[in-house]
């Protein structure tokens, strides 16, 4: 499969063309378009209980959509429901950890699952559990806002808001805390964060579905504002 990210950051759109019988899978809702001869079959991936956990858990839909191209080849588009980037990841036997709403396609060799992230929630929106995606192929993720990449050395310790965390290598250290105390928590706008230990990869977000829901609601209670 060949993929192009066109128009990012800001409002990104994946190019998926397809080899002759090639198939994709792709997030329910994610598609944009596809070429003449593109045959869609809806399952539920890995059986009905990983299913089940993939949407009550990890936040993603129950069913995922393969397309499948024809013999003369074809194409399918993808892109995010909000305005952001998309990145293209090629796993090569190797796992990430995703927050919930960033995967949106992925090579048939790609595995998508849940996996408990701990006593506290991870990300601040989120349940227990995040993605992963484990195997061999690319991996199409979204963010809200651009995505900035950090490559963290054995031992680097490195602080995030979990609201801007959209991935990270299987097996990064990670520990959720609040930011300071209380008082800090409640005046500074912050809320918890997450301090990642390398070696591996992480993926950011510039913006934070967070803040933007925050600046919303506060705007819609004090339209004065």
């Amino acid at each position: 499969m060949e993929t192009e990210v066109l128009y990012r950051p800001s409002y990104s759109l994946g190019v998926l063309k397809l080899g002759s019988g090639e198939e994709v899978r792709v997030e329910g809702g994610s598609m944009v378009s596809m070429s003449q001869g593109v045959t869609l079959e809806t399952k539920a991936t890995g059986g009905i209980m990983k299913s089940l956990a993939r949407s009550m858990l990890g936040g993603e839909s129950f069913f995922q959509n393969n397309y499948k191209a024809p013999p003369n080849g074809g194409e399918v588009t993808v892109a995010p429901p909000l305005a952001g980037d998309l990145a293209i990841i090629d796993l090569k036997n190797e796992s990430l950890m995703l927050q919930s709403g960033a995967y949106v396609a992925s090579e048939m060799g790609v595995a998508i699952d849940t996996k408990w992230a701990g006593a506290k929630g991870f990300f601040s929106t989120s349940s227990l559990t995040m993605l992963r995606a484990s195997g061999a192929g690319k991996l199409i993720v979204s963010a809200y806002g651009a995505i900035h990449e950090k490559n963290l050395a054995a031992g680097e310790l490195y602080t995030v808001d979990t609201g801007h965390v959209v991935a990270f290598t299987e097996g990064i250290g990670f520990k959720v805390r609040k930011v300071g105390g209380l008082k800090a928590t409640l005046f500074s706008g912050e809320g918890l964060v997450v301090d990642l230990t390398g070696p591996g990869r992480l993926l950011m977000q510039t913006r934070s579905v967070d803040g933007f829901v925050g600046w919303i609601n506060g705007h819609v209670h004090h339209p004065e504002a």
